[in-house]
């Protein structure tokens, strides 16, 4: 593999985000032309849990607890799914042969105290990957940026700059998963998650309505928002603290909104969902007017959701486009981004915007799993990216 003015990298990222319902797989081209890396999408493909290891992953999450035993049964049927879909990908978008493969894995627990982070685990063991296709396999990009004193998220950040930068006035890059987070392109960057996306809307909807989600934001429109709940849930501390900051399910989960609730234990479902789904659009519009966003770039499941997206249309008052407008496909930015964070790391390239992170200095992420022919083998390039192209 060349880097810099040469050939053309071939890399899959792999992707499951907190909403847990699938693994996403991403292939492209990866190309360094002088300081500008060119990303050239080759499609994507999706592929649920088995619903065996989805129920048992959900039952392992906070605030449930669990066993030894059981992460390590986690570990290896993730790291098999994810192996699945990689083979998948390989024969189906890359034509028989890539050149690295990128795992994110499967977030269950990421350690915030007092605003810090002070640990965050991801499983799918990626040897499962390795074996099952013969391709290196770049993991556990997030540990590296704790350890430097960072949140370790928004990982994503870094894309988010080199692709945007430039745009006029204030672009803000959104991502609306189970959580929430954005990126401020302008001067020195700024990224955080903002709260919960979908997190909170799924909980309620599974609980009570027996669907994984709420789809075309059906319950939401029929519902009526419940103002002394929504003041209750604006007045959670998370919202108020500085950037950097990052958060999961381990705060915003069921048990956190039937805390909430207190004397409205009676509310409908409809009206819940209503709800919840206004606090995940006011809470993201607070976050993009306090940094004056003149333009929102959305991905994620939740631009699916029209009344989510109506409702931080009408809260912003700016324009709300989704990153399929310009050239890169929503529901595989995720695990795009991880391709790229991937070929950066068998570059020896940083990863991550300190500004971003919250850590001390950016840092190489990640470990590499040799595929059948040993670690991939790369030239180091004279210098890093200053911008992406989607070509």
């Amino acid at each position: 593999m060349s880097a810099e003015g040469g050939d053309r990298v071939r890399v899959i990222g792999l992707m499951s985000g907190t909403s847990y319902d699938a693994v996403d797989a991403a292939a492209a081209d990866l190309q360094l032309d002088g300081d500008t890396l060119v990303l050239t999408p080759l499609g994507m493909l999706s592929q649920p849990y088995p619903a065996e290891l989805r129920a048992a992953l959900a039952g392992s999450l906070p605030p449930a607890s669990t066993t030894v035993e059981q992460v390590c049964r986690l570990d290896t049927g993730i790291g098999q799914a994810f192996a699945d879909v990689a083979r998948q990908a390989v024969e189906q978008l890359c034509g028989g042969h890539a050149d690295l493969i990128v795992s994110h894995g499967q977030t269950v627990f990421h350690w915030v105290s007092d605003g810090s982070v002070h640990g965050t685990l991801q499983l799918g063991q990626p040897a499962w990957i390795a074996e099952a296709t013969g391709v290196p396999v770049a993991s556990d990009l997030r540990a590296r940026d704790v350890a430097a004193g960072g949140q370790g998220a928004p990982l994503v950040s870094i894309i988010d700059v080199l692709w945007l930068r430039g745009r006029p006035g204030v672009p803000v890059a959104l991502n609306l998963g189970g959580i929430a987070n954005i990126t401020v392109v302008h001067g020195e960057p700024v990224a955080f998650d903002t709260g919960p996306a979908n997190a909170l809307i799924d909980a309620v909807v599974a609980e009570l309505a027996g669907r994984p989600f709420d789809a075309d934001g059906v319950l939401a429109a029929r519902g009526q928002v419940h103002p002394g709940l929504l003041e209750r849930l604006l007045a959670e501390p998370y919202y108020a603290r500085p950037a950097p900051k990052s958060t999961g399910k381990e705060l915003f989960n069921l048990a956190y909104l039937a805390r909430m609730l207190g004397e409205f234990p009676s509310l409908p479902v409809e009206d819940l969902v209503a709800t919840v789904t206004t606090l995940t659009a006011r809470t993201v519009a607070d976050a993009v007017r306090r940094y004056g966003g003149t333009e929102v770039i959305a991905s994620g499941g939740g631009i699916r959701n029209p009344v989510l997206m109506h409702q931080l249309a009408a809260e912003l008052g700016v324009p709300v486009r989704t990153t399929d407008e310009l050239g890169l496909p929503s529901a595989a930015k995720e695990a795009y981004a991880f391709a790229v964070l991937g070929f950066l790391t068998v570059h020896g390239l940083g990863g991550t915007v300190p500004s971003c992170t919250g850590a001390a200095h950016s840092s190489v992420l990640g470990s590499v799993t040799p595929g059948a022919a040993g670690f991939p083998v790369v030239e180091a390039p004279g210098q890093p990216p200053v911008r992406l192209v989607v070509g």
